[in-house]
């Protein structure tokens, strides 16, 4: 699949007009920067079923940013049930082991939200929920939950920041510029690459019937 390119400043995969896998889902002008790995997106999406629509699906908002080489681990736990006094999934070797069980369990499904900007080689585990607005460092490896626009990074990875104070949180939060109109995010433009979200609220609260 040919990427996308972006101004020839690298090579990207623009995720809404190439993916076209059944448990995948992606907002508007989500990318994959895949310069580095040189794969497409669908190979970050690890043990991802592409036949059965009865497994945990990998969702992703708009406006996201996916570093190269990130990984979003599927399938829940594999059949490696933890429980079990062996992790061992002998059931998929079951011609051979003929009364084994299986351990396999579904973990959810993996969302990530809007505006999100995960750094090269990240690695989300399945049924993770990461919030709008949220940074994934670079070779972080997230085992839980992370919040809207939280910074984390570490392995496992570990809160180190809110980007913003709570009340331009809950700003950002109630805008949801990302589903605005297009033509009228682009008009934003300056309001939105800046640190004004007082300014671009008062903009929302005065034209926030013909904004969506």
């Amino acid at each position: 699949m040919k990427p996308y390119h972006f101004e020839n400043q690298f090579s990207s995969q623009l995720l809404d007009a190439t993916v076209n896998h059944p448990n995948i889902q992606i907002g508007k002008f989500s990318y994959y920067s895949g310069y580095h790995h040189k794969h497409d997106f669908v190979e970050c999406a690890r043990y991802l079923h592409n036949k059965r629509k009865d497994v945990d699906k990998l969702i992703i908002g708009s406006y996201c940013s996916i570093g190269s080489g990130a990984i979003f681990m599927m399938a829940g736990n594999q059949g490696h049930n933890t429980q079990w006094l062996s992790t061992f999934p002998f059931y998929f070797q079951a011609n051979i082991f003929k009364d084994s069980k299986n351990g396999f369990e579904k973990a959810g499904n993996t969302i990530i939200g809007n505006d999100v900007w995960i750094g090269s080689e990240a690695m989300i585990n399945s049924g993770i929920t990461i919030g709008d607005g949220a940074i994934i460092a670079a070779r972080a490896v997230v085992v839980k939950d992370v919040g809207a626009y939280e910074v984390v990074g570490g392995n496992p990875a570990v809160f180190i920041k809110s980007r913003f104070e709570n009340k331009e949180v809950e700003q950002l939060l109630t805008m949801k510029w990302w589903n605005w109109k297009e033509e009228k995010i682009k008009k934003c433009m300056p309001l939105i690459c800046s640190t004004s979200i007082d300014k671009l609220f008062k903009y929302w609260n005065e034209n926030k019937k013909d904004l969506f």
